[in-house]
């Protein structure tokens, strides 16, 4: 059982609760395991549709290389931000969704294979980019606010780099794998350590007591502190908790609070 402290929402930009080793190794390890999901995929199940409305397989897996090419350099980031910024200046609409839609755009054209080959490619590339990201950098915060549960939150680079951008591929590996029904890989070293850093944050963001069984590989039971009469019990599969906590499903009390992937 790990107990957790509920904290108050900080005033500061959000940053990462990993330990910095911690967080590279779950990017290189995810990153890899995407390209192999990604090249265990049969012809016909890159056309089936996602849990992202507006993309199939392929034009996810397009925007998963895209991503990671992004965090492959500093200058790949600043050339994807300034174009997405610009487009959603003239257009309206998020910065992010601007950028996810450039990264889907600029690969149209790859076939499967290439996609694929590229996914492999980039995949050290990019987790030794975010390794290499200084210090002062990653304490800077995003120059945009992120919308979470209804409301603005200032996040640090450092945060964006060290969790989002490992959480974003795992999500869209589970998205890829309930969409070709090829068997998603789930381990505790990795993902049980994905989870745990997801678990820690809602309870962070919800401030409610409650006791959490998950179970699967990637599972565990965590709980409040305070266990006053009255508290919330969930018990449910690992990867269901964290698709209802990024939006992809429904819950009711304390599932309605979401956190970013």
């Amino acid at each position: 059982m790990i107990t957790t402290s509920p904290l108050p929402t900080p005033d500061t930009p959000r940053r990462t609760g990993l330990n910095r080793s911690v967080a590279m190794q779950l990017a290189r390890t995810e990153y890899q395991r995407t390209a192999e999901a990604l090249a265990s995929l049969e012809p016909d199940d890159w056309s089936r549709r996602t849990a992202c409305p507006a993309w199939n397989v392929r034009q996810l897996a397009c925007h998963m290389v895209g991503m990671a090419t992004m965090a492959s350099t500093p200058w790949e980031s600043s050339r994807q931000q300034k174009l997405a910024t610009a487009e959603a200046r003239t257009h309206g609409g998020a910065v992010i969704d601007s950028l996810t839609a450039l990264q889907v755009r600029e690969r149209e054209n790859l076939t499967p294979d290439e996609v694929v080959e590229a996914a492999r490619r980039i995949a050290p590339r990019a987790a030794r980019g975010r390794r290499l990201t200084p210090g002062l950098i990653r304490r800077r915060a995003l120059p945009d606010a992120q919308v979470v549960n209804g409301e603005k939150e200032m996040w640090t680079i450092g945060y964006l780099i060290d969790v989002v951008l490992t959480r974003d591929p795992w999500m869209h590996r589970i998205d890829m794998s309930r969409a070709t029904g090829r068997q998603l890989l789930v381990t505790a070293d990795h993902d049980g350590v994905i989870v745990d850093d997801v678990v820690r944050e809602w309870a962070e963001r919800h401030g409610g007591p409650y006791r959490l069984e998950l179970t699967g590989p990637a599972g565990g039971h965590w709980a409040s502190v305070e266990q006053p009469a009255g508290t919330v019990e969930i018990s449910m599969d690992a990867v269901e908790f964290c698709l209802i906590l990024s939006g992809r499903g429904t819950g009711d009390g304390l599932l309605t609070t979401q956190v970013p992937f």
